[in-house]
């Protein structure tokens, strides 16, 4: 069964594997998720999901600088 759009968009933003919310859409819409523009136009959910992208990249940070 596959995932839904919305699970699987915030399973990505807590994995830290996208930047911002324009790339997890963007990676959504490449792994086939059906009506993504859609089930993330709500102000909540694109909030929340902006907010999750931006700790995830936060907690990423320390750990770029420590590899150069």
């Amino acid at each position: 069964m596959t995932m839904p759009t919305i699970e699987r968009a915030f399973q990505l933003a807590r994995a830290g594997s996208v930047h911002d919310f324009a790339s997890l859409k963007l990676r959504l819409k490449m792994e086939g998720c059906r009506a993504v523009d859609a089930l993330l136009a709500p102000r909540a959910i694109r909030g929340h999901l902006e907010a999750i992208c931006a700790a995830s990249a936060t907690q990423r940070a320390p750990h770029s600088a420590d590899a150069g």
